[in-house]
């Protein structure tokens, strides 16, 4: 009998896990067209003061005309914790930007038409979030400053700013 419990709490399980998808991720929160996640009942809740700094290496570019799936990510992470009760001030994200990913920081005339990235980012640089560019990238591609939208900071390199935000606390989000 009890073997047959356990086969029967098992299948029960797997069951419900089955029955979960894509469907039970939603946008809402703070940033409410971008950043999908899904709610967690069963996770232990987060102390009020729990603060996060997090480094996210953005190196692969969208699509031609979708939004970078990183920069989504972020929105995401920023509605989850909200949605946990952490406010927004804390949570401090940086988006560490090289390699081909480098076009959707680009202004629409040098992307070449409307950059589907350019109203996801104004909304997360209004919550606090730093968009970073690394500059060897920028002289390898030629990108110019007034190439980049605005609020983009060029810095050294991916990697030195990688070192850099480590040494401030950051944890790293590859």
């Amino acid at each position: 009998m009890t073997r047959w419990l356990a086969v029967f709490s098992i299948a029960l399980v797997a069951a419900q896990g089955a029955a979960a998808g894509p469907e039970n991720f939603h946008t809402g929160g703070l940033i409410k067209d971008y950043g999908k996640f899904a709610d967690v009942p069963a996770a232990k809740p987060l102390p009020a003061d729990t603060r996060f700094k997090v480094a996210m290496d953005v190196v692969d570019g969208g699509e031609t005309g979708e939004v970078n799936s990183l920069f989504a990510i972020a929105a995401g992470f920023i509605n989850l914790q909200h949605s946990n009760g952490i406010p927004p001030e804390q949570v401090d994200i940086a988006l560490v930007v090289h390699g081909s990913a480098h076009r959707d920081l680009l202004n629409d005339e040098a992307y070449g038409g409307d950059n589907p990235n350019a109203e996801l980012l104004e909304i997360l640089q209004g919550y606090g979030v730093k968009v970073l560019y690394c500059g060897q990238n920028a002289v390898m591609r030629d990108v110019a400053v007034g190439d980049l939208l605005p609020g983009v900071e060029m810095t050294h390199s991916a990697t030195t700013t990688h070192v850099l935000l480590q040494q401030q606390g950051y944890s790293l989000r590859p």
